[in-house]
């Protein structure tokens, strides 16, 4: 019953798209609403940790070779900064999205009763569904930014209700092990935040290994196993994601290729093209239009 309310109070909030691909609207402080009234192609871009609540529609969402079907009632959970491809395939296609403050989840597994160590951590990004406890921290966080009531007292108090909820759920072991310091899967997590801080210098794998305290060999296997990919496709997929981003901006292509730290505009060209099937002039004079 929860999640049926929740579906019509957000199918209220949100307007229809009305000629446009998506509609969002950021309800509060870390969350968003979204809105797509008919499906969508394969896309490229860059998920941050997140839970994706499935209102109505369905998406189906690929990290690496791995698909994850996310369909009404069920939540996507990400736990590192991710390159994914996705589609919505089922619209109307409304959904609900949480963004998971990592810094909430270390703190609070120093207090919950956290595995020192779990068989397997989990996946970066899982598919599990909602858990009526879950919906309903969800519900009222929403709603406390509707009403502006008690936001500055309950707002934290529910987020850290959704954070634990996520922190201790089924499909929450990969958050479980990041919530521990010397785990490398946190290692990961400090690699990432290194490469997105530094997208213009080159990676030295053996350097950015030492830089979290890993070996290069379980650097590079523990790095792909949470993300799908090598640390040195990992930063070209930021930079060209990041290129995309700024020529929708306007960049011109030779700036945006500098900026995100390609020395040659016609490497940078071959390499956009293969990644998102134009050049980078055409992708950009198409989106535009």
């Amino acid at each position: 019953m929860e999640l049926a309310n929740l579906t019509e109070q957000i199918d209220r909030m949100v307007p229809a798209c009305r000629g446009r691909q998506q509609q969002i609207v950021r309800a509060r402080d870390g969350l968003v609403l979204l809105r797509q009234d008919r499906p969508s192609p394969l896309e490229r871009s860059l998920y941050e940790p997140v839970v994706c609540l499935i209102l109505q529609g369905s998406k189906d969402v690929f990290v690496g070779s791995r698909r994850l079907s996310v369909g009404p009632g069920e939540c996507l959970l990400v736990s590192h900064d991710l390159p994914v491809r996705s589609q919505v395939t089922v619209a109307p296609y409304l959904a609900l999205v949480f963004e998971i403050d990592v810094d909430t989840i270390r703190r609070l597994g120093e207090r919950v009763a956290v595995p020192p160590r779990e068989a397997a951590p989990g996946q970066a990004a899982d598919v599990q569904v909602a858990d009526p406890g879950l919906v309903a921290a969800l519900s009222r966080y929403l709603n406390l930014g509707e009403s502006g009531g008690g936001q500055d007292v309950l707002g934290p108090l529910t987020a850290e209700e959704i954070h634990y909820r996520l922190l201790t759920a089924p499909f929450g072991a990969m958050l479980r092990t990041l919530s521990l310091p010397d785990s490398s899967v946190s290692a990961v997590a400090q690699a990432i935040s290194y490469l997105r801080a530094n997208l213009r210098v080159p990676v030295v794998v053996p350097d950015l290994a030492r830089h979290v305290g890993m070996s290069p060999s379980s650097f590079h296997k523990h790095f792909k196993a949470v993300t799908a990919t090598t640390p040195l496709q990992y930063q070209k997929e930021l930079r060209l994601l990041e290129a995309r981003h700024l020529l929708a901006g306007g960049r011109s292509v030779t700036a945006a290729a500098f900026d995100v730290g390609y020395a040659s505009s016609s490497q940078f060209s071959r390499e956009y093209a293969r990644k998102f099937g134009v050049p980078p002039s055409r992708d950009v004079s198409s989106r535009v239009g």
